[in-house]
């Protein structure tokens, strides 16, 4: 074969739909394409190129937002498989790969980035992972000047091209997205916030992840405290209005709780003072008949990931010694079982007929 020799693509059909446009070398050759071919196809006008060193474009003109993703984790696939960072040495499995934390799929179905796929471990994460979450705040696929992968800390990889390599030492299980591993939103965004600057973007992510419901804001601080990243004096104030907007929709779905589930009206963002004015607790709904207390708990810590399903606050523990029922409901679970929480109090309600009565306590509102 020469130079004149007219080359034609040969046959891919039996390939994925979504794996025919970009292709390892090795993918090419496992299909039949030689080295020598697949540089002629991507030579100057040729009907391939070379979108990242070993990964190829199977079509002329520019990639989709998509295939630059594919082309990004196919890259990082290729150099683990290949054993080192410049691809040469071996053409075994996958060994080395960190598995834990993104362990199996459905049956029959292998995740990728849980190390059986055609990524290996490699997910995408950052911006890129936040545009496939689709959120509104995040730049386009197309308009992403880099891609993040997210790869176990123990891989020697370097950057190239648009694809920066961001390394775990324990990675999470990846969300499938259009064929695609993802970093969980939570995670992705800390990636996306380490790499950003302008305070107005960072509050729009954060406060856009809580709104619309991809990551509690309990979890999303604690992947910004892993990453040490609550020192910066601009994500803290973002973090201000996540919980913010947090605890604003929680308490619109409280409302919803009382008077969809026909509960008794409360009193609603009240204190509550011992007779001579001491302070026992701030509560966001009392039942003074019955003597029971409703606090929404969207407790965090920044420094420790504290997690604000578990314990009872100092306050809460006064309350109940003082034979006052607290309900403690957090945002996640009046988000995901309103109905439940609603029996929950009903039940808080219904057995206040049984106790003894609650001491007197002075009600303001809050």
């Amino acid at each position: 074969m020469n130079s004149d020799t007219p080359l034609s693509p040969r046959p891919l059909h039996h390939l994925p739909d979504g794996g025919r446009s970009v292709l390892t070398s090795r993918q090419l050759r496992e299909h039949g394409v030689t080295a020598a071919e697949a540089a002629e196809r991507c030579r100057p006008g040729g009907p391939w190129q070379r979108i990242l060193p070993g990964v190829h474009l199977l079509h002329p003109g520019p990639a989709t937002g998509e295939e630059r993703l594919r082309a990004a984790l196919l890259y990082a696939a290729s150099r683990e498989r290949a054993g080192g960072p410049d691809g040469s040495g071996g053409t075994g499995g996958t060994g080395g790969m960190h598995r834990s934390g993104s362990a199996g799929g459905p049956a029959g179905a292998p995740v990728p980035g849980a190390g059986g796929g055609p990524y290996g471990a490699a997910m995408i994460t950052g911006l890129a992972a936040l545009a496939l979450h689709r959120f509104s705040a995040a730049p386009s696929l197309r308009a992403l000047d880099r891609v993040d992968v997210l790869v176990p800390r123990t891989r020697r990889l370097r950057p190239t091209g648009y694809v920066r390599f961001v390394r775990a030492a324990a990675l999470p299980r990846p969300r499938e997205i259009t064929g695609l591993p993802a970093a969980p939103a939570a995670r992705a965004l800390a990636d996306a916030v380490a790499q950003l600057p302008d305070a107005a973007t960072v509050r729009r992510l954060l406060v856009e992840a809580v709104r619309h419901g991809h990551c509690e804001a309990s979890v999303l601080v604690a992947e910004l405290s892993r990453a040490r990243l609550l020192a910066r004096p601009h994500v803290v104030d973002a973090v201000d209005a996540l919980l913010a907007e947090g605890r604003a929709m929680a308490e619109g779905l409280l409302y919803d709780m009382v008077r969809g589930y026909a509960l008794p009206e409360p009193l609603w963002n009240v204190e509550l003072r011992l007779p001579g004015g001491t302070l026992l607790a701030g509560v966001d709904a009392y039942w003074p008949a019955q003597a029971v207390a409703l606090e929404i708990d969207a407790r965090v810590s920044r420094q420790s990931g504290y997690d604000p399903l578990g314990g009872l606050a100092p306050a809460g523990e006064h309350m109940e010694r003082m034979g006052i029922t607290v309900v403690r409901v957090t945002p996640r679970k009046l988000r995901e079982c309103l109905e439940a929480q609603a029996a929950v109090v009903r039940t808080a309600l219904i057995a206040a007929v049984d106790r003894e009565p609650a001491p007197y306590v002075v009600i303001r509102p809050r």
